[in-house]
């Protein structure tokens, strides 16, 4: 943003490059400022908003070009935490009500996962998988977007002819798993440490005949805090058969066999 210019004037800029009349500057102004909901801030000067405001402002200066799409490069970067998420909340409501296009470029998978229609799961400009967030993280195509989305990422156990994989959450403790449809493929794993995150325990170990590999449970609180995973101990655990996802020696995904 020009930081000698007022919010009006920053928003307006673009359409003055263009000599649109001043009448529908004034006009897509006001409109742009009013869906932001910054149309209190228009003779402020940058210095004088907040990172959030500041980034509404950048929003309606792209908004009143009236683009075929928009694209945001890590907008929110430059934000703390608790910032990042408020602003996460307002694009993606700003970019249903107005129904443009947008493409947004993030390392953050929190942000892909949480604000995306599709996502696109690029490394080293080759275009790994597209997709719905759910077939992203429930069926990733390779090893690469099984490790890249989710956290903790996917456990890997290699094998002979590829790699076995599931994710922490579906691996749990034998009695939390139903037999279900499908059956389940047991395991003897030993509890090294965990986490408490408030609403669910992280759990580090190594699974029997897999030694020098970590494996990560995600498990409710209250079951470790009861003392039913003790560290140091084998304890049965089990992951569902459809759970699982196979990948083979050159990375990519194969059916269950």
């Amino acid at each position: 943003m020009y930081p000698h210019y007022t919010v009006r004037n920053n928003i307006a800029f673009p359409l003055r490059t263009q000599r649109v009349p001043s009448a529908e500057i004034d006009k897509k102004v006001a409109w742009a400022s009013r869906l932001l909901g910054i149309d209190h801030l228009l003779d402020r000067r940058p210095r004088q908003l907040s990172g959030g405001e500041r980034q509404r402002v950048a929003l309606a200066r792209a908004l009143v070009r009236e683009p075929t799409a928009l694209l945001l490069d890590e907008p929110l970067s430059n934000l703390d935490a608790k910032l990042r998420a408020s602003a996460r909340q307002d694009i993606k409501k700003f970019q249903q009500r107005v129904g443009v296009t947008t493409i947004y470029v993030t390392h953050d998978q929190v942000e892909a996962m949480g604000m995306g229609d599709r996502i696109a799961v690029i490394d080293h400009g080759r275009i790994r998988q597209v997709g719905t967030p759910a077939e992203i993280y429930d069926d990733p195509a390779d090893r690469f977007v099984a490790t890249f989305v989710g956290t903790p990422p996917m456990n890997l156990l290699a094998r002979g002819d590829g790699c076995l994989g599931f994710r922490p959450e579906n691996f749990l403790p034998r009695d939390m798993v139903s037999n279900g449809n499908g059956g389940v493929t047991e395991f003897s794993f030993r509890v090294d440490r965990s986490e408490y995150l408030g609403s669910e325990r992280i759990v580090y170990g190594v699974i029997d005949g897999f030694d020098t590999q970590v494996i990560t449970a995600k498990l409710p609180p209250a079951h470790v805090a009861e003392g039913n995973i003790r560290p140091g101990e084998w304890h049965p655990f089990a992951v569902r058969n459809s759970a699982l996802r196979h990948f083979g020696n050159d990375g990519k995904r194969t059916g269950h066999h």
